[in-house]
């Protein structure tokens, strides 16, 4: 009898777990989706612009804008229309360079020791399509620039007169040193010039006893001119003199409208290990995923949530200035991908604000491509675009689901990509997985600015760590 009752005893016990278990399972397909409007994956066709509240209340906090958006100075509250394939094309020029610089491959040339004007010959930097921008004060009285901000570059630079031998068409005026009261050049004996090299890849030379720096990008872009201190206004209360900076006589490419760049990495010239008395090497930015709304970039701890999740920053060979992660897993739909985690230690990972497209081990994108496509399998296909492959034709469509991506790191930070984090949309008819994987197992996969949107995202460098939390914007 007591058999019988245990048996019972059992299959009740079954039954209530098949259902809750049933139950659970339904949960969690839910949870485990976006369900979005298709309508909502188009750029906003507003011309108003909504502020972030944290760059509008915060006094270390400037407001982040897409370069092509409404709320940018440089398009006079006019969204301009950006060419993807030129964007995603610059997107690879930068990665390639970005691991070039990882792989040592990059030949040993330096800046020729004569007039400022001459061209860096060494591919030594990165910076591809460049999509956002802060505007920052320069010299005394201030001018407001717009830069772009680059966690990937180390020397802040911006366009100076006289234009020595060619200037790229820049939408506000280009600085002029000699009108400044707090500017000066530094001296070619210096250490700030002796470290020139690792800052930019190209060692510093002399004119006059003055420092001149050289700088080429991916894309063949580059800024050549003197290196030199100044005043840099981020807010009213937040100035900081004798910001050594590159002074750019002779600059050419594809910068059009900005007037330089903002160097975020972690070499000893870049802007936080600058600012570090005052900020500690702390600064946090989110990126906003529509282009009638303003981001923050802010420096220091203030406003940063408690929500965020650290993980520790790995070292990279020979890539001291990248801020590296370790990934050791990727989920889809809730379900883990079978990705050997040697896949992603032996190549390593980066985050960088300035790659637009996620890049993935080659093994890794296979496990994700194949994982999305069978839960996208409802919606047809259509051709890829440049480097992404898996693309949607959504047009028959007013709601879409999309199983939910998200990255586990070193530490147990655990990152889920918003919706907008996920797509990169060139029309409704051609809605396309915003990864792609790296030609070479060797070659480091970078976390890029796409699935970076609407995230909080803390870099802490003397801490020696990188956070996360959702809601980054609001």
């Amino acid at each position: 009898m007591s058999i019988n009752r245990n048996l019972l005893n059992i299959i009740i016990i079954l039954c209530i777990c098949l259902n809750l278990g049933c139950n659970e399972g339904a949960q969690e397909r839910e949870t485990d989706s976006h369900t979005i409007q298709v309508s909502s994956l188009l750029p906003s066709s507003s011309s108003s612009c909504v502020l972030s509240p944290r760059a509008s209340t915060t006094k270390s906090s400037l407001h982040v804008t897409h370069r092509h958006g409404t709320c940018s100075r440089l398009n006079n509250g006019k969204a301009t229309s950006p060419d993807h394939v030129e964007i995603l094309r610059l997107d690879q020029a930068r990665v390639n360079s970005i691991h070039s610089k990882l792989s040592k491959k990059l030949a040993t040339d330096h800046v020729s020791e004569s007039k400022s004007t001459d061209l860096p010959a060494k591919d030594g930097s990165t910076l591809g399509s460049g999509n956002y921008i802060v505007t920052v004060g320069l010299g005394t009285p201030k001018n407001d620039l717009s830069l772009i901000f680059d966690t990937g570059s180390d020397l802040t630079w911006t366009q100076c007169q006289p234009c020595v031998r060619t200037c790229y068409d820049q939408k506000e005026p280009i600085f002029n040193p000699s009108k400044s009261t707090s500017y000066y050049n530094v001296s070619c004996s210096s250490a700030a010039c002796g470290s020139l090299s690792s800052a930019t890849g190209n060692a510093g030379s002399c004119s006059a006893s003055n420092c001149i720096y050289g700088i080429q990008y991916g894309d063949q872009s580059f800024s050549v001119g003197f290196l030199a201190k100044e005043k840099f206004t981020l807010t009213n209360s937040d100035v900081f003199d004798g910001v050594y900076f590159g002074c750019g006589e002779n600059n050419q490419g594809l910068f059009t409208g900005v007037a330089g760049l903002l160097g975020l990495g972690r070499d000893k010239l870049s802007f936080p290990s600058q600012t570090a008395t005052a900020y500690n090497k702390i600064f946090s930015y989110c990126l906003p995923s529509s282009a009638s709304y303003t981001g923050h970039l802010t420096f220091g701890s203030a406003g940063i949530s408690r929500s965020v999740k650290f993980t520790p920053i790995s070292t990279i060979t020979d890539g001291t200035s990248f801020y590296g992660l370790n990934i050791v897993a990727i989920t889809v739909g809730g379900q883990k991908l079978p990705i050997p985690s040697t896949v992603f230690s032996t190549p390593g990972a980066l985050i960088d604000s300035g790659t637009v497209i996620t890049r993935l081990p080659p093994k890794a994108y296979a496990a994700l491509r194949s994982s999305f496509k069978a839960k996208m399998s409802k919606y047809p296909t259509t051709s890829g675009v440049s480097i992404l492959d898996t693309c949607f034709d959504l047009s028959g469509f007013k709601t879409v689901t999309i199983p939910k991506v998200a990255f586990s790191f070193s530490g147990g930070a655990v990152v889920e990509l918003g919706s907008k984090g996920i797509f990169y949309v060139f029309k409704i008819s051609q809605v396309c997985l915003a990864f792609a994987g790296n030609s070479d197992d060797s070659n480091a996969a970078i976390f890029g600015n796409v699935q970076q949107q609407t995230l909080e995202v803390v870099y802490d460098g003397a801490g020696g760590r990188v956070g996360f939390a959702p809601n980054g914007c609001s």
